[in-house]
């Protein structure tokens, strides 16, 4: 989506919807690769937050014009339910974290 942008946003949004996107994953990644539960929870967290910040870029992007209002709808859409599922394995994770006391 962002390769259509205007040239002047190379350096400005770009870069910050591709590493928010990428920090989604390696969040959770580096959160499972923590072995405990309360610090894959904070990654989860962090994970969600990097989530809300591509929405909030995607804002900008349809304010701009760079992207259609069908677009954001999709990619809007797609978002959420990433956060939920996220809300989900945080759920998960609290829940096991219980069963370990």
């Amino acid at each position: 989506m962002t390769k259509k942008f205007p040239k002047e946003e190379m350096y400005v949004l770009t870069p910050q919807i591709r590493r928010a996107t990428i920090s989604i994953t390696a969040n959770i990644a580096e959160g499972y690769g923590r072995y405990f539960f309360q610090e894959s929870i904070q990654f989860c967290r962090m994970a969600r937050g990097s989530v809300n910040e591509v929405l909030g870029h995607l804002y900008t992007a349809l304010d701009e014009k760079y992207i259609t209002r069908k677009e954001f709808e999709r990619v809007y859409k797609n978002g959420r339910e990433i956060e939920r599922a996220i809300n989900g394995y945080i759920d998960f994770l609290k829940k096991q974290k219980e069963n370990f006391k």
